[in-house]
């Protein structure tokens, strides 16, 4: 049984976001969306628990596949090099599709070569792990690291369709299914207080893996994220709300080498740190931050950095994508539901926000 739901873009464009279970070996959800040739990028573990399914449901005639190591470390530019290599030795034409079976990383840096080989080609994104469900695999940013900064080299490349298939959320170790828990609180704090108010009393069933629960979690943030996304396809305004906390949390990440943390473990706590520069601010009420860290904290989360100073995440910050003329852009919440994003936040106040969560 699935689920559809779509991304409307600017100019007609839409594309489907298919989900529910048993989705991987069925023809009829795949199929349409692979023309005669298609890469899979994946990673050795999930390569050995999908990718034959994967593969009986495509429509292509050739299907070759590149397999990256497995966590952020690999999300680089000789990563993507060695993905072009395989795309022109294997002969792929323009009429190719790349398709994207793993988390984040694998989305995000096949989505980057589907992006530019040949000028752009199609790509399908099939994520297996529940920040790739609710995050990352939707929306069309791609991009590879750079040791000054996360995501630095990238591009807009939206999917032909999103397959999330919940049940490969059941191989997952616990640890990387909590740290997807962190996207689905921050859609909760960006845009929907009633949904933020389900999860601080269904949060334990999600870990659980409930379907029932998992499912809505799921849905409601695909639902967000497809609204902002609609409405600002390239982050010109509006879609800048889906960074909250990952300002904080990509300079937690390039500070620690991308080895200490998961992406979604460094995005919770710069959830903390941007509700205590909110409140700090005069924005939000402390009851809302002290929400938020409980609901973060009840997920398994991680409360504190360590290993890095408030004087070098602000260096850092200063190189994230989102900085506008040397100064940083930070999204700040206004009462959980609603945040907004600003350039002008005193830099004593944001260093003492971060020392709020920084592990002596």
């Amino acid at each position: 049984m699935s689920q559809r739901l779509e991304v409307r873009l600017a100019g007609g464009r839409a594309y489907p976001i298919v989900l529910g279970s048993g989705l991987l070996g069925d023809p009829e959800v795949l199929g349409p969306h692979t023309g005669k040739q298609a890469l899979v990028v994946t990673n050795a573990e999930v390569a050995a628990r999908y990718l034959g399914a994967v593969r009986r449901s495509l429509a292509a005639e050739q299907v070759d596949v590149f397999e990256i190591g497995d966590g952020e470390r690999f999300k680089t530019l000789d990563t993507y090099a060695a993905i072009l290599d395989t795309l022109v030795a294997k002969r792929h034409s323009r009429s190719t599709t790349v398709v994207a079976l793993g988390g984040g990383v694998v989305g995000d840096v096949a989505g980057f070569a589907a992006a530019t080989y040949q000028r752009g080609v199609d790509l399908v994104q099939i994520p297996t792990t529940l920040l790739a469900q609710v995050d990352s695999s939707v929306g069309g940013k791609t991009a590879v690291n750079h040791p000054a900064g996360k995501n630095l080299i990238g591009a807009f490349h939206q999917p032909r369709a999103v397959v999330a298939d919940v049940d490969t959320l059941h191989t997952l170790p616990k640890r990387e299914l909590l740290a997807g828990l962190a996207e689905v609180v921050k859609c909760g704090v960006i845009a929907d207080a009633g949904f933020f108010g389900w999860l601080e009393a269904h949060a334990a069933e999600v870990a659980a893996l409930d379907a029932g629960a998992t499912l809505h979690a799921v849905r409601r943030c695909c639902e967000i994220k497809a609204e902002v996304v609609a409405a600002d396809e390239r982050e010109q305004g509006r879609r800048a709300v889906l960074n909250f906390g990952h300002t904080f949390g990509h300079a937690i990440e390039a500070l620690t080498g991308y080895q200490r943390y998961l992406h979604g473990e460094a995005v919770a706590i710069g959830m903390a740190m941007a509700m205590a520069l909110s409140v700090r601010l005069g924005l939000a009420p402390g009851s809302d931050a002290q929400r938020v860290q409980r609901l973060l904290r009840a997920a398994g989360l991680p409360g504190a950095a360590e290993g890095v100073s408030p004087e070098a995440m602000l260096d850092a910050m200063a190189m994230d994508k989102k900085a506008r003329d040397g100064r940083v852009r930070l999204v700040v919440c206004k009462g959980i539901g609603r945040v907004s994003v600003i350039a002008d936040a005193p830099r004593k106040t944001v260093l003492a926000a971060m020392e709020d969560w920084i592990a002596d």
